[in-house]
This record gives structure tokens, C-alpha cells and sequence, in this order.
């Protein structure tokens, strides 16, 4: 600090406001100029760094795009749907045998579930404006939770609004940089961007293959604080599922958490649907993180968790993806939670559905369709080794009344390329014949 010699602390506090006031008059002055800027350097920034149609996943999207129409061939997403999709559904007035959508015991359309939520509507409205924590809490998303864990014989469950959140939420949470999460290679996207959040090391292990993870743990267990490991119930690309109480002992004997995702499996594994624990005949308890979705046999849209009293009051008081976003809309909730009850009350659903996956199956494989892995539980592959060719079968398959999406690289490799089926428990056995027939037309062409 300048310092002025014998002049009181007072004083020069005075003269320097002064001498500051001067200045401040002067650059205000008529005609006075302004001070000198330093010279502005412009960065040199490459276009594409700051415009969205140079950016390189636009441009290989443009690519593909552009190439499927030099071929010949319609992009086959996004197809509007006027009204309910099952196992049928209607596309621009015309009737459809439907395969694209995972409405498994058709809850989606069915009246008690559409009552349900138009009552939840007129009582509590379309939102509840609010996230949980602060206002957004209502008597039907606890109804649905306690639901929930009784399904799973856990303590409690939570809801959240979206199902690819639940998994993002969840993992990126939990687990953190001296962790280390396990996943099934072929597991879903949602995981990947969980485990990619938490920042914790990430390994696959080959599909289904429960000796190799075995073989990793016994050499990384030791380097690491909390260990993951993640399945699903019914891959949903290839319609199989895991030896689960192998995983279970894998994970106890390493002192692991294990976390299971139901979204495909639930609903369509066990003699009522209550998913891949009753199938196997598992306790509860066996699995630390139950994930299931509401959007495909519960008729909604979201996800949850169920598992311990410490895991989910631990997520409902500081996970992000719960903690900062609104609560489930009511209408979603008691739509979900009547589904839930029918499934219950409607164990021939279940039945019909594992009838109808398993006559798939067996009429595709007679009729030489590679059908992968697929154990027939719902979802069905018709794998066909090339995305143009999916594309092109699907095309076919739509004019002759038949919708089914092709699933293409990136999504699965280039080789793995194929038509998903998605079964319903109201699929007759002759609409499954007519498809296998025309199936089969369309792979020889």
C-alpha cells in the first residue's frame, strides 16, 4: 500500500477520494476520449466447434441417412401410430399386426387401467408441480412403492420418473472412483451412462457367462472399495436371461452388491409374472438393487428401485435424478399401480404370453430364422447380418401389414443386425403363423 508521510490517516483517505473523482469527471467530459482498450485477439475456432450441423454425430447421422435413400430404402422410425399399439395397431387408417411395442399383458389400453388413471387425474390433477421432497408427494406413489417391495419381498421401493434416469441416477450415485462396476456386455445404455457418472471402473464380462466374472473378481476384488455387479432379467435385444442364483452366489462369496434390471422381465418370467426372482425361486433378499421399468408390462412411464430400508431412503433424500426432479405425475402412478393389481388378479395373462413367446419361437426356428438366444420369454430376434438388410425386411414386412422394427448398428455390431419381436399376451397363434410366413418370404427375397 502507497503510503503519503506525515499527513494524518484521515487526510489521505480524503486527498485520494478526491484525486479519484478528478479522474472519474474527466473520462465523463464532452469530448473527452476513452481510455485505450488492449487489442481484441480473436481465437481461431473451427466452424465446427460451434455450429450443430458440423457436429461429427450429425454428420455421420447425415451419412447413413443419405445412403439409405441413394438405396432405396424409407427410414423406418418414428412411425405414428393412431391410436392404442398391442398386438395390433393402426398406422395412417391401415390395420397392423404389431410387434414393436412391449405392451406384454396389455395393461396399456386396458379400461380398469384407464380408468385408474383418469381418477387419479380429476383428483389430484396432471402434475404435482413439485418434486417429492418439497410438496410433490401423493398417496398413490406410496401405494405403488409399497406395491412394489411387496412384489420384490423388500423393505421399500422407489419411483422415478424416467426408467433409463432410475439407472443413471442410482448408479452415479452409489458408487464413486475407488469403485468398480461389473456389467453383462450386453447391457443396457442406462447402466453405461450410470457407471460412466459415478466415474467408477468399469468392466464387462462376456454374456451370461458367470465363470468369467468369477475370474475377474478373484483378481480385482482386492484393488477396490465397493464392488457392483449389474444384470438384466431378459435382455431385451436378445429375448435370453442370465443363471441368476449363480450370480447370487458369485456376489456373496466376493462380497459384492448385486443389481438386477427387470424392465423386459418382469411381468412375462415366474408363473405370475412376478419376474426372474420367481422364476429361479429366489428370496428376495438375495439381490441388493432391484431396477424394474413402468413403461412396459405396468402401462406407464418411469422406473424403480426396491431393495433395503437404507438404500431407498438413502436415494429419496440424495440421489439427483429423484431429489431434483418433479414427482411422477399421479395419472402415471395409479395407471401403473392398477396394472400392477390386474397382473395380480390375472395370472392367465402371463400364461398366454409365455404360450405365445414360446409358439414364436418354436414356428421361427422350424421355418430356418435365426433367432439367437432367445428363449421365446416375449422378445424374439429374427437376426439377418447386415443393417440394410433388416431395414429392407422390415419395409417388406410393413407392406404386407406386419410392424417390426429393425435393430441396427450401432445398437447391436453389423453382423448382429436383425428384426426384434416384441410378443403380447393377446397375439393369436394365427397371426404368429401368417407372420412366420411372411417372415420367411421376405428372407428370400
Amino acid at each position: 500500500m502507497n503510503r503519503l508521510p506525515g499527513l494524518a490517516a484521515g487526510i489521505k483517505d480524503k486527498l485520494i477520494q478526491q484525486a479519484l473523482e478528478r479522474k472519474l469527471r474527466q473520462a465523463c467530459a464532452p469530448g473527452a476520449q476513452a481510455p485505450a482498450r488492449p487489442a481484441e485477439k480473436k481465437a481461431e475456432v473451427p466452424e465446427e466447434h460451434y455450429r450443430f450441423h458440423l457436429h461429427p454425430g450429425y454428420q455421420q447421422l447425415r451419412i447413413i441417412n443419405d445412403g439409405a435413400k441413394r438405396l432405396g430404402v424409407k427410414n423406418p422410425f418414428f412411425t405414428l401410430h393412431d391410436g392404442a399399439a398391442g398386438s395390433g395397431t393402426t398406422i395412417g387408417g391401415r390395420a397392423f399386426i404389431n410387434y414393436a411395442s412391449y405392451n406384454y399383458l396389455d395393461m396399456s389400453g386396458d379400461p380398469v387401467v384407464a380408468e385408474a388413471a383418469k381418477a387419479a387425474i380429476d383428483r389430484y390433477g396432471t402434475s404435482v408441480s413439485a418434486s417429492r421432497l418439497v410438496s410433490g408427494e401423493r398417496p398413490v406413489h406410496r401405494e405403488l412403492e409399497m406395491e412394489i417391495a411387496s412384489l420384490y419381498g423388500a423393505d421399500d421401493a422407489i419411483t422415478f420418473v424416467s426408467g433409463h434416469a432410475t439407472n443413471v441416477s442410482t448408479i452415479g450415485y452409489l458408487f464413486g472412483p475407488r469403485d468398480l462396476v461389473l456389467h453383462d456386455e450386453l447391457i443396457h445404455n442406462s447402466v453405461l451412462q450410470g457407471i460412466q457418472l459415478s466415474g467408477a471402473s468399469r468392466l464387462p464380462f462376456p454374456h451370461n457367462d458367470w465363470e468369467a466374472l468369477h475370474a475377474i473378481l478373484n483378481e480385482q476384488r482386492h484393488k477396490f472399495e465397493r464392488v457392483l455387479i449389474v444384470l438384466e432379467g431378459i435382455y431385451s435385444m436378445d429375448g435370453d436371461y442370465p443363471d441368476l442364483p449363480r450370480f447370487v452366489d458369485i456376489k456373496q462369496r466376493h462380497r459384492a452388491f448385486l443389481m438386477v434390471d427387470e424392465a423386459h422381465s418382469l411381468g412375462v418370467m415366474g408363473a405370475r409374472g412376478y419376474g426372474i426372482r420367481e422364476h429361479f425361486g429366489l428370496d428376495g433378499k438375495d439381490v441388493d438393487i432391484w431396477m424394474g421399468t413402468l413403461s412396459k408390462t405396468l402401462a406407464g412411464c418411469g422406473g424403480y428401485i426396491a431393495g433395503e430400508t437404507a438404500l431407498v431412503e438413502h436415494l429419496k433424500f440424495l440421489a439427483p435424478g429423484f431429489l431434483y426432479s418433479v414427482g411422477m405425475p399421479p395419472s402415471v402412478a395409479a395407471a401403473s399401480l392398477a396394472a400392477l393389481l390386474r397382473m395380480k388378479q390375472l395370472p392367465d395373462r402371463v400364461a398366454t404370453l409365455q404360450a405365445r413367446g414360446k409358439y414364436f419361437l418354436e414356428q421361427a426356428r422350424a421355418a430356418g430364422i435365426d433367432t439367437g438366444t432367445s428363449t421365446g420369454l416375449a422378445v424374439v430376434p429374427a437376426i439377418t447380418g447386415s443393417s440394410l438388410k433388416a431395414t429392407r425386411m422390415s419395409a417388406a414386412l410393413f407392406q404386407q401389414g406386419i410392424n417390426v422394427q429393425p435393430i441396427l448398428y450401432p445398437a447391436v455390431p453389423e453382423k448382429s443386425a436383425r428384426l426384434r419381436f416384441f410378443i403380447s399376451c393377446t397375439h393369436t397363434e394365427e397371426q404368429i403363423r401368417t407372420t412366420i410366413q411372411s417372415l420367411s418370404s421376405v428372407k428370400q427375397a
